[in-house]
């Protein structure tokens, strides 16, 4: 049987891994899909951003199987809802397999596997299990360019906002990860982010945007503008 993924894409740098995996290991990408919680504080979705994933999949040629969905975000209830849009999904765009990109939350991985089985369709997570600060800077190696989006934890300053992650910066968010006690990659939703070019990417993306501190530990990037380039890069905008 052929194996037809589809794949959970938040915009960030694990779901895009996630992705690339799935491609390098054969499978054949039926679907994309970007989930975009009502509620902030949803269990399993992250959002900032996911409107650009729009960029992203047509970046990889993929922009005709992605699907942008709005659920509510509530506890259980969003899961029902996803069960229900890739059960519709699926119907024009079959897939045997569903990619996440999880790395050490038993809560988001369990409900993933009960949804998996409802949909009687395996489950793939790359990455699950992972030592994080050595895949920080496996993602590097790998040419996952990224740059932070948003941080609502003590400890990681806020002049990391809009800045492209490196090996060096990697170094700094490890050292202050065991200092403050956050995950090294943030699987505690610690900061997301955005991913601005990987090897799937036909094109880049540039990003302008403003920092904005919410309170005390929480900042978050505005957009300005976003677009297909040939060089991608992140520019921090002054109000």
């Amino acid at each position: 049987m052929p194996k037809k993924a589809c794949s959970l894409l938040s915009g960030g740098k694990d779901s895009t891994y996630a992705l690339h995996k799935a491609v390098e290991l054969g499978y054949e990408i039926s679907c994309i899909v970007s989930i975009k919680p009502f509620r902030k504080d949803s269990y399993m979705f992250h959002f900032p951003m996911v409107e650009l994933t729009s960029l992203q999949t047509e970046s990889m040629g993929l922009k005709k199987v992605h699907h942008i969905l709005n659920i509510t975000g509530e506890k259980e209830k969003e899961v029902e809802e996803l069960y229900y849009e890739l059960s519709r999904i699926r119907k024009d765009n079959d897939f045997n397999t569903l990619v996440i990109g999880g790395i050490a939350s038993q809560y988001q991985l369990n409900r993933f596997k009960r949804l998996a089985e409802k949909l009687n369709i395996d489950l793939f997570d790359p990455q699950w299990g992972v030592n994080p600060e050595k895949y920080m800077y496996d993602l590097i190696d790998y040419n996952i360019r990224f740059i932070i989006t948003q941080i609502t934890t003590y400890g990681i300053p806020m002049d990391l906002l809009g800045v492209e992650v490196d090996k060096e910066i990697i170094k700094k968010i490890i050292g202050l990860s065991r200092k403050y006690g956050f995950h090294a990659a943030f699987e505690g939703g610690e900061a997301e982010t955005f991913v601005i070019k990987a090897p799937l990417f036909n094109k880049g993306i540039c990003i302008e945007s403003y920092r904005k501190k919410i309170s005390d530990f929480e900042y978050f990037l505005l957009p300005r503008s976003a677009y297909l380039c040939d060089n991608a890069k992140s520019i921090i905008l002054n109000f």
